[in-house]
């Protein structure tokens, strides 16, 4: 069953062609990878499905409702939940204050419920010491907090922009088990990454862009084997 449907999606900047007639199609419950070289378009299609960008033409669909023309906080509140490659949180607030942003500006809730639901989410993530100052987190833990913030929007679909940037193998290995964790939440989660051998573990799936437009979509398998994504993009990992 599709939670999330992009049709025919087309995004400008000026005379540069950012997405051009991009299809995509996100299962309920599954893992989607997001591949393709810099430039490609990935995190402008990331900002189009959240909100930040509006598309100049095509359709977003969302848990059944077009949401084509709808502001971020709108599909924020809707279920659009995401994180961010630069992470830009807040200085003056602490690591429990930083998720419960995501509660109170994102669902509305009120300052207990925001505190409840923060906490619940860093124990569900391993994030301890919630009181520090965040300017005293390690890289994951950094991750962590974007983590639980975006999580704290109570998302049904949950967008990842290389959240594992910066991590070491076993740093990236227990994000890897936390974003199955989410998964078996009920979560369906669109992930970008690099790092291919992350993409084989993780994903069900996997969409391929290059130049703004899709070039291949499938298992990992079907899609690290096609010519035109050898050319595009694996061949320049090598």
């Amino acid at each position: 069953m599709s939670v999330l449907r992009i049709e025919n999606l087309t995004r400008r900047f000026g005379g540069l062609v950012a997405l051009s007639g991009v299809n995509l199609e996100l299962r309920e419950n599954e893992i989607l990878g997001l591949i393709g070289p810099n430039g490609a378009g990935k995190t402008t299609l990331l900002n189009v499905i959240s909100g930040i960008y509006l598309p100049n033409s095509g359709r977003i669909i969302f848990d059944g409702k077009d949401v084509t023309e709808s502001p971020a906080h709108i599909r924020c509140r809707l279920g659009i939940g995401r994180t961010f490659q630069i992470i830009q949180p807040n200085q003056n607030l602490n690591v429990l204050e930083n998720v419960m942003v995501g509660s109170l500006f994102g669902q509305g809730a009120g300052l207990k419920e925001a505190r409840r639901k923060a906490q619940e989410i860093c124990q569900f993530l391993g994030l301890s010491r919630i009181e520090r100052d965040i300017t005293r987190l390690t890289v994951l833990e950094i991750k962590k907090m974007e983590m639980a913030h975006a999580l704290a929007t109570q998302p049904k679909v949950l967008l990842l922009d290389e959240i594992m940037t910066g991590l070491n193998i076993d740093e990236a290995r227990e994000v890897i088990e936390l974003v199955r964790k989410i998964r078996d939440q009920g979560m369906t989660i669109c992930v970008i990454e690099h790092m291919m051998r992350i993409i084989k573990e993780l994903t069900d799936r996997v969409l391929v862009l290059d130049r703004g437009e899709v070039i291949a979509e499938g298992l990992y398998e079907e899609v690290s084997n096609d010519p035109r994504v050898i050319s595009a993009y694996l061949g320049e990992e090598e």
